[in-house]
């Protein structure tokens, strides 16, 4: 392992987060309804993101969305884990890879949720999350991939079932954030009140917060028994909704 001095790298930090936080302001989703000739913005909920997109244009257009968005949280996260693969910073074990993936996916996520190139107004961050927790988890390890599925395939079976597409989706980047948290915890298990671990912990539990926040108004509408049914069974079939 080749020791860096934080001192010497900080800089690295402050460039990859404002990269990725603009990477995180381009929206596909408005992207592919403007080829469409239509706004996403002003259909739906208005949110740019895929469970409208799956509403407005059906579930092909809804997936192609959830699968750009996730390239986009991963892909940032992936250039930082390679730049600094191998390498820890001076005097610990803690992998400067595993803090500067999440400083990268967190900034691409606040780029997405608040995007200046859209008056700090987009998306809710499932997807972009759902990348960001897939290529972190699996970057290190190939058969992680199986738990990455797993995952997915509980959170789309919860929202089949209950056609609660928020609660769903809350439900599956808060588990993958737990399953990353259990890695990192055992991990560092001898060393949990060094500050470079407790950064990376502080850094999913801030993403978490992020996108329940993001998701306040459906939470609120779900407890009021107000919140938008999603029916994948319709969406599979091409019926769109309202």
């Amino acid at each position: 392992m080749t020791e860096l001095y934080f001192k010497d790298i900080w800089y690295w930090f402050i460039v990859m987060a404002v990269v990725s936080y603009f990477v995180g302001c381009f929206n596909f989703a408005l992207l592919i309804s403007k080829i469409k000739h239509k706004d996403v913005r002003k259909m739906g909920s208005g949110n740019p993101g895929t469970m409208n997109m799956s509403r407005q244009f059906g579930l092909k257009i809804g997936a192609l969305t959830l699968f750009l968005d996730m390239v986009k949280g991963g892909i940032p996260l992936l250039v930082a884990y390679f730049i600094f693969r191998g390498k820890v910073f001076a005097g610990t074990d803690v992998l400067i890879s595993d803090l500067a993936r999440y400083v990268c996916g967190v900034s691409v996520i606040v780029g997405h949720i608040y995007p200046v190139t859209m008056k700090f107004k987009g998306g809710k961050g499932i997807a972009s999350t759902l990348g960001m927790y897939a290529f972190a988890l699996c970057c290190e390890e190939w058969w992680m991939i199986f738990v990455v599925l797993a995952v997915l395939v509980l959170t789309l079976f919860y929202i089949w079932a209950s056609e609660w597409g928020s609660m769903g989706s809350l439900l599956g980047v808060s588990l993958l954030a737990a399953v990353q948290a259990f890695v990192f915890y055992f991990r560092y298990a001898g060393g949990l009140a060094n500050g470079f671990v407790i950064a990376v912990f502080m850094l999913l539990l801030f993403d978490c917060l992020l996108t329940w926040f993001a998701h306040r108004k459906n939470i609120l509408a779900l407890l009021a028994g107000e919140e938008h049914h999603t029916s994948v069974k319709k969406l599979s079939h091409g019926k769109k909704e309202s």
